[in-house]
C-alpha cells in the first residue's frame, strides 16, 4: 500500500502505545521518527492506552525519557477515561461518592484529578495477607465504608487476596463494578504477559456480572475521547496492534480507517482466523513503515 496515500485520507491518527510505539521499557525501531514525521505532515496525534498503571502526567514523562515530545493533553488513558465516565456521566451523590481501587496509582491521580476520593489501591492497609479478623470486617460490614459507591478494576501489580475480597463484596453491597479495560494481555520484552482483564474475571465466577469496561474497545471510551477533543470521525485512524481492542475498537466506533501494526499482540497468521467484522484496513510490520 502506498503510504502517502493512505495518510491523506486522514486527520487525526488515535495511537496506542504498548506494542505499537513501545514494549516494556523498549521504544520500538523507528517509532520516535514516525511520530515526528506524522506531525511535521500536520496530523493531530492523540495516545490511546489501555494503559492504567500511569497518570497523564506520568505517562508523557515517559514519553520523554524515550524521545517523544507528548503533551499530557495528548494521552488518553483508559484511567482518564474511568473518571471522566465517573466524574462527568454517572456522577455519583453525596456522601456514597468513594470509589473503590483494584489497581494502581495511575487510577488513583486520574480519579483524583476527577475530583472523586478513593480507597484502597496503594493504601498499605491493604497489602497484606487476609486474616479471620479481615473477613469477619467484610462480612458484618464493621469494615467496609459505606460511602463507597463504585468498584474500579485495572492493572494491579500487587493484587492481593484481600482486596479481591474487598472489591468483590462493595458491588455485591450495590457499587458499580467497572474495570479500566479487560486485555487479557499486554505484550512486554518479546512475550505476553497477564493484564487487567484477568483481574477483573477473578471476580466474575462470584458475582455473576461482568464489569463495564471503559476501555478499549468498548465505546464508552470513544464518546469520552470525542467529549474530550474536536474529531472528524470520517478523517480519524485508529492505529494499534490489536485487532480485538484497537481494531474492533475503531471499526465500532464508526472512524474512517484502521491500521493494524504487527509489533505486539496480533500477528499475520491471526489476519487469517480473525473476525472478519474486525479486520484492519491495512497492516505494517511495524509503525516506522508508514514514513515508506
Amino acid at each position: 500500500m502506498e503510504m502517502e496515500a493512505f495518510l491523506t485520507r486522514y486527520d487525526t491518527l488515535l495511537l496506542d502505545c504498548d506494542g505499537v510505539i513501545w514494549s516494556g521499557d523498549q521504544v520500538t525501531p523507528g517509532a520516535v521518527e514516525t511520530i515526528e514525521y506524522l506531525e511535521k505532515a500536520g496530523k493531530q496525534i492523540i495516545f490511546v492506552t489501555n494503559n492504567s498503571t500511569e497518570s497523564r502526567a506520568k505517562q508523557s514523562l515517559r514519553f520523554h525519557e524515550m524521545g517523544i515530545s507528548a503533551r499530557e493533553d495528548q494521552i488518553f488513558t483508559s484511567a482518564y477515561s474511568t473518571a471522566i465516565y465517573l466524574s462527568q456521566i454517572v456522577q455519583m451523590p453525596a456522601p456514597r461518592n468513594k470509589v473503590f481501587v483494584l489497581g494502581g496509582d495511575g487510577i488513583e491521580a486520574e480519579l483524583a484529578s476527577a475530583g472523586l476520593i478513593s480507597i484502597g489501591g496503594c493504601d498499605e492497609a491493604y497489602q497484606k495477607v487476609a486474616d479471620l479478623a479481615d473477613l469477619s470486617g467484610i462480612a458484618s460490614g464493621a469494615g467496609m465504608d459505606d460511602n463507597v459507591g463504585a468498584v474500579v478494576v485495572g492493572m494491579d501489580s500487587k493484587l492481593n487476596y484481600l482486596k479481591l475480597c474487598y472489591a468483590a463484596h462493595y458491588i455485591r453491597r450495590g457499587a458499580l463494578f467497572l474495570a479500566t479495560n479487560t486485555d487479557s494481555t499486554f505484550p512486554a520484552f518479546g512475550t505476553m504477559f497477564p493484564a487487567a482483564g484477568c483481574i477483573s474475571a477473578a471476580l466474575v465466577p462470584m458475582l455473576g456480572v461482568e464489569p463495564l469496561s471503559l476501555g478499549k474497545p468498548s465505546q464508552a471510551m470513544m464518546r469520552a475521547i470525542q467529549s474530550r477533543y474536536e474529531l472528524d470521525l470520517k478523517r480519524t485512524c485508529m492505529v494499534g496492534d490489536r485487532m480485538d481492542t484497537d481494531i474492533q475498537f475503531g471499526i465500532e466506533g464508526s472512524l474512517g480507517g484502521t491500521l493494524l501494526v504487527l509489533t505486539g499482540v496480533s500477528q499475520r497468521e491471526d489476519l487469517e482466523k480473525a473476525d472478519s467484522r474486525f479486520l484492519p484496513d491495512a497492516y505494517l510490520e511495524r509503525l516506522s513503515d508508514l514514513m515508506a
